[in-house]
């Protein structure tokens, strides 16, 4: 077995862990590794590639602040210009030589005696297609996984009995044509609010499976002229206006502490029900849950094509699935000739999903057993120069290519603390991480709209939310800000 070592290892080639290389090497820390199980970097921008995806945050906003974009075609990019984006920053930024791509992370073990974490990480030999197993060896792991790397898979009756083709959005089989074809969707969330409307004029039939509805903004989405895109490449601070423009609307939009904007949104939300013609089917829409409680839309097309003779929205529970088709608890049964399945993704794991054990031989699995927790999204008590991009309850404050920023400035802050002390590792005090979490379930449990019995996935099997953050992307910055080495315990390698 091959071993190699270095200073960070880095899980995951998304936009966290572009960005935790990029800052890296501009601090002149240039011994890092940067692993992905997929051939490209991209992250979810790279798995997600069903038609009609996008992003739900302004393209100026979902851009890294040291590298803006005036190449956008319309405020909110596809998944081909965003993918296309990262690749195009990381390979700028000269991160080639650190990319270790189509190599998976299979486990990371803590050791103390040393001060070291130990990767056993493979890949396959695009020469023989044998499997490589190499040990790395690196003082800091950062895991940079993020929410949405593994799917759900819904628990159906039957699921598996489907002989015709069934994929996940996540994972779009465009090897398979579904024009003129009777199509099931399961889901009606996130990814269904940008895939219906593109599938719907082409396929024979649709029937949608809708738990429950959800409030749907309109997207400010005409494309950007040549012109405009020229004066954002003439003009910088053209630019940085429109981001400050931006930010300050996410700002006040994903303030769920104040009921004003909740309610006058909610308000907008509700205009865009107008679009369905049928009252039945569009009281079939309509939420009973105030906006907030789940996440937020964004589409100007979804709620029409339910207009469409070939649509339909179907409200039943569905009890079991069969060879060719899907079976409602009224008995009705819809023959299909495919089933996409858009429910999402087992978004509390983190990046628990890969084995890491930490000290005392306690795996992550094991001490997040009752939910996922961590000091301000970023470092969790027992797993020593362990920092996490995205991690638990750090989902909404605003752009997340913002809030990745600025967690990796934080844990380079908290690393040159260290390096000062002339230590070699630090693990943040339990009683920090223990008061940190239970203020801010508090602060959760004061935001109203998120205490209705509709989060999906913010919360984990306990009823916990450990998935958002419940203020504004400026008090992340306060906190963290105001944050230092004086919240971790340190320590050296015994030289005994």
């Amino acid at each position: 077995m091959s071993r190699t070592e270095t200073m960070f290892a880095i899980i995951g080639a998304g936009a966290g862990g572009i960005c935790a290389g990029i800052r890296l090497a501009e601090t002149g820390r240039n011994e890092f590794l940067i692993f992905d199980k997929a051939p490209s970097v991209g992250g979810t921008w790279h798995r997600n590639t069903y038609p009609g995806a996008c992003c739900d945050i302004p393209s100026h906003m979902y851009s890294y602040s040291f590298a803006p974009s005036a190449e956008w075609s319309k405020p909110y990019g596809t998944q081909p210009e965003i993918l296309h984006y990262i690749e195009t920053v990381a390979n700028d930024r000269g991160l080639g030589p650190h990319l270790r791509l189509g190599t998976e992370v299979r486990s990371a073990t803590w050791h103390q005696d040393r001060a070291r974490w130990v990767l056993q990480v493979g890949g396959v030999d695009q020469a023989d297609g044998t499997e490589e197993i190499e040990e790395v060896e690196a003082q800091f792991l950062i895991g940079a996984v993020g929410m949405f790397g593994r799917i759900n898979t819904p628990d159906i009756a039957g699921l598996n009995s489907f002989e015709g083709p069934m994929f996940h959005s996540a994972g779009w089989n465009h090897d398979h044509d579904l024009t003129g074809q009777r199509v099931a969707v399961i889901g009606s969330a996130a990814s269904a609010v940008q895939f219906i409307p593109e599938i719907a004029p082409v396929v024979n039939q649709l029937h949608v499976f809708q738990r429950t509805p959800n409030w749907i903004l309109p997207k400010d989405d005409e494309p950007y002229t040549e012109e405009q895109k020229q004066a954002f490449r003439d003009d910088p601070q053209l630019m940085a206006d429109s981001r400050a423009a931006m930010f300050e609307l996410i700002e006040i939009g994903l303030d769920y502490t104040a009921r004003t904007t909740i309610e006058a949104v909610q308000e907008r939300a509700a205009s865009m029900l107008d679009a369905v013609e049928d009252p039945d089917l569009r009281a079939l829409l309509t939420p009973d849950h105030p906006w907030g409680c789940k996440r937020p839309l964004l589409s100007n097309d979804y709620l029409p094509t339910f207009n469409r003779d070939n649509v339909e929205l179907v409200v039943k529970p569905i009890e079991s699935i069969t060879a060719d088709a899907v079976v409602t608890t009224d008995g009705t049964r819809r023959e299909v000739d495919a089933i996409v399945l858009a429910t999402g993704f087992a978004t509390t794991e983190y990046v628990s999903a890969i084995d890491i054990t930490g000290a005392d031989g306690v795996s992550l699995t094991e001490a997040w057993a009752d939910d996922p927790q961590a000091y301000l999204g970023v470092t969790t008590t027992g797993f020593p120069n362990l920092f996490m991009l995205y991690g638990p309850n750090t989902n909404g404050g605003n752009s997340i290519i913002l809030m990745l920023e600025h967690q990796v400035d934080y844990l380079l802050r908290l690393v040159d603390g260290l390096e000062a002390g002339g230590d070699d590792w630090l693990d943040v005090r339990r009683e920090v991480m223990d008061d940190f979490n239970t203020a801010l379930q508090d602060d959760i449990a004061s935001v109203d709209v998120w205490q209705a019995a509709c989060n999906g996935y913010y919360r984990s099997a306990s009823g916990r939310i450990v998935t958002q953050w419940p203020f504004n992307f400026g008090e992340y910055l306060r906190r963290t800000e105001g944050d230092d080495i004086t919240s971790f315990t340190t320590g050296k390698v015994s030289t005994s």
